[in-house]
């Protein structure tokens, strides 16, 4: 029996580079996925929040125009949907345009959910003038 002392191994070295470099790449899919499903979820939370926020908006103003009740009521400090929701008002005024006397309101909505600083902390914040 002859030995072929030609053959040195050299494809043993070809296929662990090419496993080394799909394993990689195999880490680097996997983790691509994982943050976009993360920045996906962050993002319908995000959205979910800004309607909360408008719904406090809307509530605000709705007590403002429609009840007359002005600031009274205020802070309103409730849980929706698992976002906390905070609606402030400020007056400012009575002002006065031409023959009309004004009001300003200044209502800011706040919703959140989440823990501070934790990467599942989500928080929307809007503000509303109104003039009556």
């Amino acid at each position: 029996m002859r030995l072929n002392l030609l053959q040195r191994g050299f494809s043993i070295v070809s296929a662990i580079f090419l496993l080394v470099v799909l394993s990689a790449l195999g880490a680097f899919m996997l983790t691509f996925s994982n943050v976009q499903q993360m920045t996906s979820a962050q993002d319908v939370q995000g959205a979910k929040a800004y309607q909360a926020a408008r719904t406090g908006i809307e509530w605000g103003a709705y007590q403002i125009i429609v009840a007359n009740s002005g600031c009274t009521g205020f802070p309103l400090n409730k849980n929706l949907f698992g976002f906390g929701l905070t609606v402030t008002c400020s007056r400012s005024g009575p002002y006065t345009e031409g023959v009309n006397t004004v009001n300003l309101y200044q209502i800011t909505a706040t919703a959140s959910t989440g823990i501070v600083g934790s990467s599942t902390y989500i928080e929307r914040q809007l503000q509303a003038t109104l003039e009556k």
